[in-house]
């Protein structure tokens, strides 16, 4: 994964970890993207996507708009999606059930040629709703060039 060797997500806790860890593939799902790599991309991005919702659930400032209904778990990606929606902080313009598809055919195959322009505006739509972009890649940790 991206993150190997550039963070350490425990030692950055709960909020940070994840938010951190979430940047980093955000960076290497888009330079994925860029190099033809697009199942790679397509799943790195959903990875981006996890930590984002992690981080968003662990700060506390967002935290309080959030119910857990009995029997949710908070674990599983797409329970962690529909407690953001139903918190208000994302909008539910970002369609999950389809970005979703994609990642399980991306995980099994290569997508080969696609136009991703439209799933990865949509990415950026959510990590702007969760408050994990903009940020300045110049301040991440360097990417080693030898990462897949």
């Amino acid at each position: 994964m991206p993150h190997f060797g550039l963070m350490d997500e425990k030692k950055l806790g709960p909020v940070e970890g994840p938010l951190q860890r979430a940047r980093l593939h955000i960076r290497a799902g888009k330079r994925r993207l860029r190099q033809g790599k697009t199942s790679a991309g397509i799943v790195t991005l959903y990875d981006a996507l996890e930590g984002a919702m992690k981080y968003c659930l662990a700060d506390p400032g967002r935290r309080e708009y959030i119910t857990v209904a009995a029997g949710e778990n908070l674990n599983h990606e797409r329970t962690m999606y529909t407690a953001l929606l139903r918190g208000g902080i994302v909008d539910g313009s970002f369609d999950y059930d389809a970005f979703d598809q994609l990642v399980e055919k991306a995980l099994y195959e290569e997508v080969g040629e696609f136009d991703y322009s439209d799933m990865l505006a949509g990415i950026e739509s959510v990590m702007m709703q969760l408050g994990v972009m903009p940020f300045d890649e110049a301040a991440l940790p360097p990417e080693d060039p030898e990462t897949f």
